[in-house]
């Protein structure tokens, strides 16, 4: 049985991908939960992209301890420099250094030749070798460049100290049998290749992404690059849970395995999704809301009279929550607490008391609390943080012909804030008063409202964008049964991260 490394770049690229920027604090909180999950590698940013990037590679570093945790950097010293100085103290630390060998990126990007190429390689790799014994180099555009000219690319990496080999379909645009004929290609012209990792990095803008990657893998390949929920630059990259659990149902046809957690899988991707504000699609494999559904008549005979009549995995493998226990207003705080550790979330006293209060609220609104009402309230418990805003109280009037008005309560620690506001509509009156009573010229991008249960009584997730005075974009969610409400607490949301970065 094969042993493939999981390469995950969440942190890296997927961030890149627009609207899934994330702050220091959500950067770590994922990292833990990437580092429950079982990946191997954490790409944890690109160092010299900005200081808070810098900053946040090395708060990566120091938080985790169980998988390497590597940055990104070109083929340059300045990069390498950067990158070593944030992963230094991980107790893993990898640089990655990437450079393009395609006929077209070498002309209209770098402006190299080959022969200027090779030499970069073998300069750069040398020089984070001395630096750092675990190296990875990356072929950018690798799928699209000369094969003859990648192996040199390959020999010379491999001589000046490379340990991973990464051969990345930048653009998506190979197909499984091209990437399997490069791979075994690569593995019989490349000396010394059967000393190195070989792994790849495939995008998905032809939707091939995680089919390239498993092909890869069926030919040789030992570590794959991939992202939870898929996310990255243009259409995204392989998508880590699709990955792991095809590793999982089809093991003895790809004869692999890996070390991940797959119980921590559904909890990663819905982390991630209440972190960016980004929904997870219904129908996506393995963590939409479809993937275990049945309506079909048909199916839902067959799977009560067998679950593997469709059912090629459980829910359980993948850690999605099974809403057996009922919870209602008259449970208490051990009952609550059983249910969410069965669910796999652990709390300490201090969050399960907020979660505890927001449970108590919502049990006198709902008649029936589900395993998915429970994971949203487990999910936004960072709301409520102490030092910031937090929402009391609004009155909303509003109506055909009558002016839309807004009163809003806050609390900032032990200060009461209130604020009366007119609008064209009842939220934008809300969030004028918030501004207001903030003194805050915050302007909002966008504004987008999910139903995050089912029934009448459903938690509405309300997921804003909002850009502060310096033009920077920052995400806020909020719940509740009351679609205003759960607006304006995304709103709330917003404004905290804008001025705990600001702080």
């Amino acid at each position: 049985m094969n042993r493939i490394k999981i390469f995950d770049t969440t942190l890296r690229d997927g961030e890149q991908s627009p609207g899934c920027s994330m702050n220091l604090t959500e950067k770590i909180e994922m990292a833990k939960q990437l580092e429950k999950l079982g990946v191997d590698v954490i790409e944890a940013g690109f160092a010299i992209a900005s200081p808070m990037d810098h900053k946040s590679v090395q708060a990566i570093a120091g938080a985790v301890s169980n998988c390497s945790v590597a940055s990104l950097a070109r083929c340059a010293k300045g990069d390498i420099d950067a990158a070593w100085d944030a992963v230094k103290d991980a107790k893993h630390p990898r640089i990655h250094v990437f450079l393009a060998t395609s006929d077209i990126h070498m002309e209209y990007k770098l402006k190299m030749t080959r022969e200027q190429v090779l030499s970069r390689i073998s300069e750069m790799v040398a020089y984070a070798k001395s630096l750092c014994d675990d190296i990875e180099f990356s072929a950018e555009d690798a799928s699209r460049t000369d094969w003859a000219f990648l192996v040199q690319c390959c020999i010379n990496a491999i001589s000046a100290g490379a340990t991973t080999l990464n051969i990345p379909d930048t653009v998506g645009y190979s197909t499984p049998q091209e990437m399997s004929d490069l791979i075994v290609y690569l593995r019989q012209n490349v000396p010394g290749i059967e000393n190195v990792d070989i792994s790849v990095h495939c995008h998905n803008d032809l939707g091939m992404a995680v089919a390239n990657s498993l092909a890869c893998i069926k030919a040789g390949a030992t570590q794959v690059e991939c992202t939870v929920n898929g996310i990255g630059e243009r259409a995204g990259n392989a998508s880590l849970e699709e990955l792991v659990m095809a590793l999982r149902t089809r093991q003895s046809f790809y004869d692999a395995e890996t070390g991940i957690n797959t119980r921590q899988i559904y909890r990663s991707s819905k982390l991630l999704s209440n972190i960016t504000g980004v929904p997870i699609p219904p129908s996506k494999a393995i963590v939409g809301a479809n993937a275990f559904a049945h309506e079909s008549g048909i199916h839902q005979h067959g799977v009560l009279a067998n679950a593997q009549t469709y059912e090629i995995m459980t829910p359980a493998e993948v850690g999605v929550p099974q809403n057996t226990m009922v919870l209602g207003k008259h449970s208490g705080k051990h009952a609550l607490r059983e249910k969410l550790e069965t669910m796999g979330y652990e709390l300490t006293d201090e969050e399960l008391e907020a979660v505890f209060t927001r449970f108590k609220s919502l049990a006198d609104k709902k008649k029936n609390i589900t395993g998915s009402d429970l994971e949203a309230l487990v999910l936004h418990r960072r709301n409520n943080v102490r030092g910031a805003c937090r929402l009391v109280s609004h009155v909303i009037n509003a109506g055909d012909g009558v002016p839309n008005t807004s009163c809003i309560k806050l609390t900032r620690d032990d200060e009461v804030l209130e604020e009366v506001a007119i609008g064209s509509g009842p939220l934008d009156a809300s969030f004028k008063a918030i501004n207001r009573m903030l003194n805050m010229d915050i302007k909002l991008e966008s504004f987008s409202l999910n139903a995050v249960t089912d029934g009448e009584d459903a938690i509405g997730e309300a997921v804003v964008k909002l850009e502060d005075e310096h033009g920077e974009s920052y995400t806020g969610t909020g719940l509740s049964t009351d679609i205003i409400e759960s607006s304006i607490r995304a709103y709330v949301n917003g404004i905290n991260k804008i001025m705990e970065a600001n702080a």
